[in-house]
This record gives structure tokens, sequence and C-alpha cells, in this order.
């Protein structure tokens, strides 16, 4: 077996298998660090990746793999406890086959989140941003090769990648909970080193805000298959060159946690008022 739908189809049969016929409202992506919002979901289920036929397994610190299936604020979601990166070895193909199967299970809707480094001058570790939008410069593209137009065109729009109903909802949430929201471009660079100091001045001059290592592969995937995607990004550091110190992973993790329930607080309040 090779054609994507037969592989698709497999691993939504066996996640069904486990879950119930029930539907999946909103499809999560829980980045570095922010993977604990699935722990509040209730009548959870958790699936580990590697039981799901054709997953691949999260090899990165801080990422639980496995799938979980639960309420939140009235919705059923499903979250990803853990993604996977280019850089960990895998082909786009396999970086977004989590997204496809989400589609193949009846998902529109699709929160992707992950840990970023800020780009802005104005920004400061800790703070929250709306992605508006992304620049990839890498050629490589989840949706080389092979196009199935039961899943998309073959050519398709990114005008509204990230949605913009979904956004003004996310700022107009943030702004009732009193959250700071900042809005911005993420850059995708392939990882694993973090970006030099002058990829980031050129990062800035291209329009970006923040810089990271996921995300958009799954929000290509997304808006090939004609899903509502809302982004947000934590800044969990401020990019090489900015400050003068050097950046770890560690960092990366601790400021996840103190931001954790802020973060926790916006997407309950947005996937309360989510229109599904």
């Amino acid at each position: 077996m090779d054609k994507l739908m037969d592989k698709m189809q497999e691993a939504a049969m066996y996640i069904t298998s486990r879950i119930g016929n029930d539907p999946v409202q909103i499809g999560m992506v829980l980045g570095s660090g922010l993977g604990g919002l699935a722990e509040e979901l209730q009548d959870a289920i958790a699936i580990s990746y590697k039981d799901i036929p054709y997953f691949p397994v999260s090899t990165v610190f801080g990422h639980k793999g496995r799938l979980v299936v639960g309420n939140l604020e009235g919705k059923r979601v499903m979250c990803m406890q853990g993604r996977f990166h280019y850089y960990e070895g895998y082909g786009m193909d396999q970086v977004v086959f989590p997204i496809q199967v989400m589609h193949a299970l009846g998902i529109n809707n699709l929160l992707v989140t992950n840990a970023a480094g800020g780009v802005n001058t104005s920004y400061k570790p800790g703070d929250l941003m709306l992605i508006t939008d992304h620049i990839k410069l890498i050629a490589d593209s989840p949706m080389r090769g092979p196009n199935y137009d039961s899943l998309g065109e073959r050519f398709f729009d990114m005008t509204n990648a990230y949605d913009k109903k979904l956004s003004a909802l996310a700022r107009e949430e943030a702004k009732c909970l009193g959250i700071p929201l900042q809005q911005g471009v993420y850059m995708f660079f392939a990882g694993p080193s973090y970006e030099t100091p002058a990829e980031v001045r050129a990062a800035r001059i291209l329009g970006s805000d923040a810089v990271g290592m996921s995300t958009v592969p799954e929000a290509l995937a997304a808006s090939h298959m004609r899903m509502k995607v809302l982004g947000i990004s934590c800044i969990t550091n401020m990019a090489a060159g900015i400050l003068d110190q050097p950046l770890n992973h560690t960092e990366v993790m601790e400021t996840s946690d103190r931001v954790k329930e802020a973060f926790t607080l916006l997407v309950r309040s947005v996937t309360r008022q989510w229109p599904v």
C-alpha cells in the first residue's frame, strides 16, 4: 500500500475504532511546552502515535507523542500532544500526514500552535502572537508529488491561509480576557539549529515578526484541503543576535511553562466561541 488516500483511511479507521463515531469538531496541534492543554479535556481518550497506522513518532523532548480526544468548552476536540518536524528526518509528507488524517475524520477546523523566536524587537519572551501570515523559502513542500483532487486543487490559494474570522475572534477573546496578543508574520526555517543573527536580520527585512521550525507545513496541507486555520505562537525567546546571549531549548520550555495559563485561557475562550 503506497497511496496516500489508502493510508489516510486506514489511520482514520483505527482512530475511529478507539474514539467512536461522534464527530470531532476542532483539531489542535500543540507545540513545545503547550501540550498540557490536552490534559484538561473531559472524557478524554489518548492514543499513542506508535499505535496509529503510518503515523511517525515524535522524537522531541517535551512532546508526549499522542493524540488526545475529548471535550473542551462544549466542543469535541482532537489534540496532538507533540508534532513532527522536518529536522527530525521526516519528509514533508510525513510531517503533515496527521493533518490529512484529521481531514479524513471530518475535521475542518484547525488550531496550530508553536514556540517561536521573536524577531520583532518590540516583542518580549512570554508574548503570544496571532499568526497573520507566513514566509517559507525552503524549496521542499508537503504538497510536492502527486496531487489528490479529492483533497484539493493542484494549485491552491494561500491568500487566507490563516482564517480572518477566526483571527478576529482570537483578538476579541484576548481583549476580553485582558491577555496581550501580538499579531505578525511567522517565518519557517528547517532547523534543528537556531537561526543565525544574519538570518534573523534577513527575516526582519523580509517582514517576519517571529521565526520557528514548524507550523507552516501543516498550514499548507490544511489550506490545500480548505480547512479553516487559526495560528498562535508563544514567543519563548528573542531570536539570535537581538540579545547578547546564546539560545537553548531549556529556555523555550521554561517560558512556555510560564505562559501556559494565559495560553490555556485564550484557547479555551476561543474554543467556546469557535463557529463549527
